[in-house]
């Protein structure tokens, strides 16, 4: 507009949190806005955190749409809704564990570690439904539910565990890219491997728990 302009460029520092940031940032600048000479203005040309909010909302829309589609389809061919509520109870205790992991890991949520965790939660519903329907599948044969359950585990159990090391066999390798292209990959890799590795372990444990 042919106004003097002058640019001031904020980064981050490694592990800062980007939402929290921006949110402090532009909390300052109104504040500094009201004590500007008049003709002083500022503006926000270019705001990273946009990225990594809608990649926030994207995570909380497919988790709420998981768990619906979760609770239509196991009713539908289950009929039953104490068995439709465990595998809604295992995704989030498998995400949970995800971000536990992030902590030990020294990983920050960014747009490519919620790209991951997109991707984990379609995987980690899979688990516990084959485990709650292979013990329904045996109940319907005249077993009792803990005999139910403890011989569905006997069957299941190798295919979920095998299952699991494939997807983890798939995705590890790419957290080991060297350069500046595997530091890219290597949080959505371990996103989803971990995740993966997390959905077994429930649908080896809390799962048949739950069942009894």
């Amino acid at each position: 507009d042919g106004k003097p302009a002058a640019a001031i460029s904020i980064a981050l520092v490694p592990g800062a949190n980007a939402l929290e940031t921006a949110r402090l940032v532009k909390t300052r600048l109104t504040r500094l806005a009201s004590e500007f000479p008049q003709g002083l203005d500022y503006r926000i040309v270019y705001d990273s955190s946009a990225f990594v909010e809608a990649s926030v909302e994207e995570v909380l829309h497919t988790f709420v749409e998981a768990l619906v589609l979760v609770l239509i389809v196991v009713f539908l061919f289950l009929q039953n809704w104490r068995t439709t509520l465990i595998p809604m109870l295992a995704v989030p205790v498998s995400l949970i564990a995800t971000f536990a992991a992030f902590q030990l890991l020294g990983f920050t949520i960014n747009t490519l570690s919620l790209f991951g965790m997109v991707l984990a939660i379609g995987i980690v519903v899979d688990d516990a439904i084959v485990v709650v329907e292979a013990v329904e599948h045996k109940m319907s044969q005249g077993l009792a539910v803990r005999d139910a359950t403890i011989k569905a585990m006997e069957e299941v159990q190798g295919p979920v565990v095998a299952i699991a090391l494939i997807l983890a066999a798939v995705f590890i390798p790419m957290g080991f890219i060297p350069g500046v292209t595997g530091q890219l990959y290597k949080q959505f890799a371990v996103t989803v491997a971990v995740s993966t590795m997390f959905s077994a372990l429930v649908a080896l444990t809390l799962t048949p728990a739950l069942c009894l």
